[in-house]
Protein backbone atom coordinates (compact mmCIF):
# COMPACT_ATOMS: atom_id res chain seq x y z
CA UNK A 1 0.00 0.00 0.00
CA UNK A 2 2.88 1.99 -0.40
CA UNK A 3 2.02 4.24 -3.47
CA UNK A 4 -1.48 4.44 -1.63
CA UNK A 5 -0.43 6.30 1.09
CA UNK A 6 2.25 8.52 -1.01
CA UNK A 7 -0.49 9.82 -2.77
CA UNK A 8 -2.00 11.00 0.40
CA UNK A 9 1.29 12.91 0.84
CA UNK A 10 1.23 14.48 -2.19
CA UNK A 11 -2.42 15.46 -2.50
CA UNK A 12 -1.84 17.23 1.65
CA UNK A 13 1.45 18.90 -0.09
CA UNK A 14 -0.50 20.10 -2.81
CA UNK A 15 -2.82 21.93 -0.32
CA UNK A 16 -5.58 19.51 0.13
CA UNK A 17 -7.87 19.38 3.12
CA UNK A 18 -8.25 16.13 5.34
CA UNK A 19 -11.06 15.19 3.60
CA UNK A 20 -9.38 14.78 0.21
CA UNK A 21 -6.38 12.86 1.94
CA UNK A 22 -8.07 9.29 1.24
CA UNK A 23 -8.25 6.66 -0.43
CA UNK A 24 -10.67 7.22 -3.26
CA UNK A 25 -8.73 10.70 -3.90
CA UNK A 26 -4.70 9.18 -3.93
CA UNK A 27 -6.23 6.35 -6.35
CA UNK A 28 -7.75 8.80 -8.31
CA UNK A 29 -4.26 10.78 -8.51
CA UNK A 30 -2.22 7.91 -9.33
CA UNK A 31 -4.76 6.68 -12.18
CA UNK A 32 -4.50 10.59 -13.46
CA UNK A 33 -0.34 10.10 -13.13
CA UNK A 34 -0.22 6.60 -14.40
CA UNK A 35 2.02 5.21 -11.44
CA UNK A 36 0.99 1.86 -10.91
CA UNK A 37 2.72 -0.41 -8.07
CA UNK A 38 6.13 -0.76 -9.80
CA UNK A 39 5.99 2.48 -11.45
CA UNK A 40 8.41 5.46 -10.26
CA UNK A 41 7.19 8.63 -9.65
CA UNK A 42 9.51 10.17 -11.29
CA UNK A 43 7.59 8.39 -14.30
CA UNK A 44 4.77 9.99 -13.78
CA UNK A 45 2.13 10.86 -16.83
CA UNK A 46 -0.74 13.28 -17.64
CA UNK A 47 -3.06 11.43 -18.87
CA UNK A 48 -6.96 12.68 -19.36
CA UNK A 49 -9.66 10.27 -18.70
CA UNK A 50 -13.00 9.69 -17.48
CA UNK A 51 -14.32 8.88 -14.13
CA UNK A 52 -15.27 5.64 -15.48
CA UNK A 53 -11.94 5.09 -16.93
CA UNK A 54 -10.39 5.80 -13.62
CA UNK A 55 -12.07 3.74 -11.51
CA UNK A 56 -11.27 0.47 -14.18
CA UNK A 57 -7.48 1.93 -13.99
CA UNK A 58 -8.02 1.51 -10.19
CA UNK A 59 -9.23 -1.90 -9.88
CA UNK A 60 -6.90 -3.31 -12.86
CA UNK A 61 -4.05 -1.62 -11.05
CA UNK A 62 -4.61 -1.85 -7.40
CA UNK A 63 -7.16 -4.59 -7.33
CA UNK A 64 -9.60 -1.76 -5.44
CA UNK A 65 -13.03 -2.31 -7.14
CA UNK A 66 -15.52 0.65 -6.92
CA UNK A 67 -19.43 -0.30 -7.60
CA UNK A 68 -20.69 1.66 -10.44
CA UNK A 69 -23.09 3.48 -8.41
CA UNK A 70 -19.84 5.46 -7.12
CA UNK A 71 -18.99 7.51 -10.10
CA UNK A 72 -20.80 10.50 -8.35
CA UNK A 73 -18.44 10.42 -4.99
CA UNK A 74 -15.43 10.82 -7.87
CA UNK A 75 -16.59 13.37 -9.27
CA UNK A 76 -18.68 15.19 -6.11
CA UNK A 77 -15.92 14.49 -3.21
CA UNK A 78 -12.71 13.98 -5.54
CA UNK A 79 -12.16 15.85 -8.66
CA UNK A 80 -14.56 18.60 -7.73
CA UNK A 81 -12.55 19.70 -5.28
CA UNK A 82 -8.87 18.44 -7.11
CA UNK A 83 -10.25 20.89 -10.16
CA UNK A 84 -10.83 23.84 -7.31
CA UNK A 85 -7.04 23.35 -6.00
CA UNK A 86 -6.27 23.41 -9.47
CA UNK A 87 -4.62 19.86 -9.13
CA UNK A 88 -6.79 19.23 -11.96
CA UNK A 89 -8.29 20.28 -15.10
CA UNK A 90 -11.97 19.64 -16.45
CA UNK A 91 -12.01 18.79 -20.10
CA UNK A 92 -8.76 20.03 -21.15
CA UNK A 93 -8.94 18.19 -24.79
CA UNK A 94 -11.90 20.19 -24.99
CA UNK A 95 -13.03 22.82 -23.14
CA UNK A 96 -15.86 23.80 -24.96
CA UNK A 97 -18.10 20.45 -23.41
CA UNK A 98 -20.78 21.13 -21.70
CA UNK A 99 -20.86 20.77 -17.74
CA UNK A 100 -22.99 17.49 -18.24
CA UNK A 101 -21.49 15.97 -21.38
CA UNK A 102 -20.71 11.81 -21.20
CA UNK A 103 -17.33 12.83 -22.71
CA UNK A 104 -16.37 14.75 -19.86
CA UNK A 105 -12.81 14.15 -18.61
CA UNK A 106 -10.19 14.70 -16.40
CA UNK A 107 -5.78 15.93 -16.29
CA UNK A 108 -3.00 16.80 -13.94
CA UNK A 109 -2.20 20.26 -14.19
CA UNK A 110 1.31 20.96 -15.38
CA UNK A 111 2.44 22.37 -12.42
CA UNK A 112 0.55 19.51 -10.54
CA UNK A 113 2.29 16.77 -12.29
CA UNK A 114 5.74 18.65 -11.57
CA UNK A 115 5.23 17.77 -7.64
CA UNK A 116 4.13 14.08 -8.76
CA UNK A 117 7.10 13.81 -10.53
CA UNK A 118 9.32 15.07 -7.77
CA UNK A 119 8.09 13.06 -4.44
CA UNK A 120 10.91 11.45 -2.97
CA UNK A 121 13.42 13.89 -4.33
CA UNK A 122 15.28 16.94 -2.43
CA UNK A 123 12.93 18.78 -4.84
CA UNK A 124 9.84 17.70 -3.53
CA UNK A 125 9.07 20.30 -1.11
CA UNK A 126 10.39 23.19 -3.05
CA UNK A 127 8.08 22.05 -6.16
CA UNK A 128 5.32 21.95 -3.54
CA UNK A 129 6.01 25.13 -2.07
CA UNK A 130 6.28 26.86 -5.93
CA UNK A 131 3.14 24.84 -6.15
CA UNK A 132 1.43 26.98 -3.34
CA UNK A 133 2.02 30.29 -4.14
CA UNK A 134 1.23 30.18 -7.65
CA UNK A 135 -2.17 28.56 -6.59
CA UNK A 136 -4.15 31.62 -6.89
CA UNK A 137 -2.65 33.37 -9.69
CA UNK A 138 -3.27 29.80 -11.23
CA UNK A 139 -7.12 29.83 -10.24
CA UNK A 140 -7.65 33.41 -11.73
CA UNK A 141 -6.37 31.93 -14.86
CA UNK A 142 -8.15 29.30 -15.02
CA UNK A 143 -11.48 31.31 -14.24
CA UNK A 144 -10.93 34.09 -17.37
CA UNK A 145 -9.87 31.01 -19.54
CA UNK A 146 -13.32 29.74 -18.36
CA UNK A 147 -15.03 33.34 -19.05
CA UNK A 148 -13.34 34.31 -22.29
CA UNK A 149 -15.23 30.53 -23.63
CA UNK A 150 -18.74 31.50 -22.30
CA UNK A 151 -21.72 32.10 -24.56
CA UNK A 152 -22.61 35.96 -24.48
CA UNK A 153 -26.36 36.53 -24.92
CA UNK A 154 -27.73 39.71 -25.30
CA UNK A 155 -31.47 40.60 -24.44
CA UNK A 156 -33.84 43.30 -26.30
CA UNK A 157 -33.67 45.29 -23.38
CA UNK A 158 -29.95 45.40 -24.17
CA UNK A 159 -28.96 43.34 -21.23
CA UNK A 160 -26.15 40.73 -21.48
CA UNK A 161 -25.96 37.20 -19.74
CA UNK A 162 -23.05 34.77 -20.30
CA UNK A 163 -23.77 31.16 -20.34
CA UNK A 164 -21.79 28.21 -20.01
CA UNK A 165 -20.59 26.71 -23.23
CA UNK A 166 -21.85 23.87 -24.93
CA UNK A 167 -24.48 23.21 -27.76
CA UNK A 168 -27.35 23.83 -25.80
CA UNK A 169 -26.62 27.05 -24.41
CA UNK A 170 -25.77 28.22 -28.13
CA UNK A 171 -29.01 26.66 -29.06
CA UNK A 172 -30.51 29.11 -26.36
CA UNK A 173 -28.90 32.05 -27.11
CA UNK A 174 -30.30 31.43 -30.90
CA UNK A 175 -33.81 31.22 -29.49
CA UNK A 176 -33.08 34.73 -27.90
CA UNK A 177 -31.64 36.98 -30.40
CA UNK A 178 -33.02 34.79 -33.70
CA UNK A 179 -36.27 33.10 -32.76
CA UNK A 180 -38.09 35.99 -30.72
CA UNK A 181 -37.13 38.89 -32.56
CA UNK A 182 -38.74 37.44 -35.79
CA UNK A 183 -41.46 34.97 -34.01
CA UNK A 184 -41.90 36.77 -30.58
CA UNK A 185 -41.45 40.57 -31.51
CA UNK A 186 -41.63 43.08 -27.94
CA UNK A 187 -41.66 39.63 -26.12
CA UNK A 188 -40.40 40.14 -22.25
CA UNK A 189 -37.64 36.98 -21.51
CA UNK A 190 -39.23 35.66 -18.27
CA UNK A 191 -36.96 32.80 -17.95
CA UNK A 192 -33.47 31.15 -19.49
CA UNK A 193 -31.79 28.07 -17.89
CA UNK A 194 -28.09 27.13 -18.15
CA UNK A 195 -26.38 23.85 -17.73
CA UNK A 196 -24.21 24.73 -15.43
CA UNK A 197 -26.08 27.38 -13.68
CA UNK A 198 -30.53 26.21 -13.89
CA UNK A 199 -31.67 29.01 -12.84
CA UNK A 200 -29.79 32.06 -15.33
CA UNK A 201 -32.32 34.67 -15.53
CA UNK A 202 -35.84 34.90 -13.88
CA UNK A 203 -38.12 37.79 -13.74
CA UNK A 204 -39.36 36.46 -9.96
CA UNK A 205 -42.16 39.11 -9.83
CA UNK A 206 -42.89 38.60 -13.53
CA UNK A 207 -43.71 34.91 -13.19
CA UNK A 208 -45.29 35.02 -9.71
CA UNK A 209 -47.33 37.50 -11.13
CA UNK A 210 -48.68 35.45 -14.22
CA UNK A 211 -48.81 32.62 -11.26
CA UNK A 212 -46.12 30.76 -13.11
CA UNK A 213 -43.98 28.59 -10.43
CA UNK A 214 -40.51 29.16 -10.00
CA UNK A 215 -39.75 27.07 -7.14
CA UNK A 216 -39.54 23.61 -8.79
CA UNK A 217 -36.18 23.08 -10.50
CA UNK A 218 -36.97 21.38 -13.92
CA UNK A 219 -40.55 22.02 -14.19
CA UNK A 220 -40.26 25.03 -16.88
CA UNK A 221 -38.99 24.50 -19.91
CA UNK A 222 -35.37 26.20 -21.29
CA UNK A 223 -36.73 29.32 -22.26
CA UNK A 224 -39.86 31.20 -21.15
CA UNK A 225 -40.93 34.29 -23.04
CA UNK A 226 -43.97 36.56 -22.61
CA UNK A 227 -45.71 38.55 -25.61
CA UNK A 228 -47.69 40.90 -23.51
CA UNK A 229 -49.82 42.43 -26.94
CA UNK A 230 -51.22 39.47 -27.78
CA UNK A 231 -51.28 38.09 -24.15
CA UNK A 232 -49.31 34.98 -25.38
CA UNK A 233 -46.98 33.01 -23.00
CA UNK A 234 -44.87 30.91 -24.84
CA UNK A 235 -43.01 27.90 -23.87
CA UNK A 236 -39.57 26.64 -25.97
CA UNK A 237 -37.70 23.53 -25.02
CA UNK A 238 -33.77 24.03 -26.45
CA UNK A 239 -33.66 20.32 -27.92
CA UNK A 240 -29.74 18.68 -27.85
CA UNK A 241 -29.39 16.21 -25.53
CA UNK A 242 -33.08 16.26 -23.84
CA UNK A 243 -35.95 15.74 -25.68
CA UNK A 244 -38.84 18.59 -27.09
CA UNK A 245 -42.01 19.14 -26.38
CA UNK A 246 -43.39 15.48 -26.50
CA UNK A 247 -47.19 14.52 -25.60
CA UNK A 248 -45.96 13.62 -22.08
CA UNK A 249 -43.55 17.10 -21.27
CA UNK A 250 -47.10 18.89 -22.53
CA UNK A 251 -49.32 17.32 -20.09
CA UNK A 252 -46.59 18.15 -17.19
CA UNK A 253 -46.09 21.69 -18.47
CA UNK A 254 -50.10 21.78 -18.30
CA UNK A 255 -50.41 20.70 -14.72
CA UNK A 256 -47.20 22.46 -14.08
CA UNK A 257 -49.03 26.09 -15.16
CA UNK A 258 -52.45 25.27 -14.29
CA UNK A 259 -52.96 27.88 -12.04
CA UNK A 260 -51.86 30.71 -15.63
CA UNK A 261 -54.60 31.82 -17.33
CA UNK A 262 -52.64 33.05 -20.82
CA UNK A 263 -52.61 30.72 -23.50
CA UNK A 264 -49.48 28.53 -24.27
CA UNK A 265 -47.38 27.83 -27.39
CA UNK A 266 -45.04 25.27 -27.06
CA UNK A 267 -41.94 25.46 -29.48
CA UNK A 268 -39.15 22.87 -29.80
CA UNK A 269 -36.17 24.17 -30.99
CA UNK A 270 -33.41 22.63 -32.79
CA UNK A 271 -29.80 23.19 -33.54
CA UNK A 272 -30.42 21.68 -37.42
CA UNK A 273 -32.81 19.80 -39.40
CA UNK A 274 -30.46 16.21 -38.66
CA UNK A 275 -31.71 16.62 -34.89
CA UNK A 276 -34.75 17.56 -35.91
CA UNK A 277 -35.55 14.32 -37.39
CA UNK A 278 -33.98 12.71 -34.86
CA UNK A 279 -36.91 13.49 -32.77
CA UNK A 280 -40.11 13.98 -35.33
CA UNK A 281 -42.09 10.85 -33.82
CA UNK A 282 -41.91 12.42 -30.07
CA UNK A 283 -43.36 16.19 -30.97
CA UNK A 284 -46.99 16.68 -29.55
CA UNK A 285 -49.39 17.78 -32.05
CA UNK A 286 -50.18 21.52 -31.66
CA UNK A 287 -46.83 22.44 -30.78
CA UNK A 288 -44.33 24.55 -32.82
CA UNK A 289 -40.92 23.73 -34.48
CA UNK A 290 -38.03 26.01 -34.68
CA UNK A 291 -34.69 25.14 -36.38
CA UNK A 292 -31.76 27.62 -35.80
CA UNK A 293 -30.38 26.92 -39.13
CA UNK A 294 -33.63 28.18 -41.11
CA UNK A 295 -34.25 30.85 -38.64
CA UNK A 296 -36.96 32.52 -40.57
CA UNK A 297 -39.24 29.50 -40.70
CA UNK A 298 -41.28 27.50 -38.68
CA UNK A 299 -43.19 23.77 -38.84
CA UNK A 300 -46.44 23.87 -37.65
CA UNK A 301 -47.80 20.90 -36.12
CA UNK A 302 -51.47 21.46 -36.53
CA UNK A 303 -53.79 21.47 -39.75
CA UNK A 304 -55.31 24.54 -39.27
CA UNK A 305 -53.79 27.30 -37.80
CA UNK A 306 -50.48 29.12 -38.07
CA UNK A 307 -48.47 30.07 -34.66
CA UNK A 308 -50.74 30.53 -31.76
CA UNK A 309 -51.87 29.34 -28.39
CA UNK A 310 -54.20 25.96 -28.49
CA UNK A 311 -56.62 24.76 -26.06
CA UNK A 312 -55.45 22.98 -23.38
CA UNK A 313 -56.04 19.34 -23.26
Amino acid sequence: MGKLEDGKKILKALGLPPQQQTDIASYTLLALADVGKRVPWASADRRSMKIHAIKEWVGETYGKVYAENTRETFRRQVLHQLEQARVVDRNPDDPTLPVNSPRTHYALTADALAVVRAFGTSAFKAEAEKFGKSHGALLEMYRAARVGQRVAVVLASGKKLTLSPGEHNELQKAIVESFAPVFAPGARLLYLGDTAAKDLHVETGALEALKIPVTKHGKLPDVVLHMPEKGWLLLIEAVTSHGPVSPKRKKELELALKDCSLPRVYVSAFPDRDEYRRHMADIAWETEVWIADSPTHMIHYNGEKFLGPHAPY
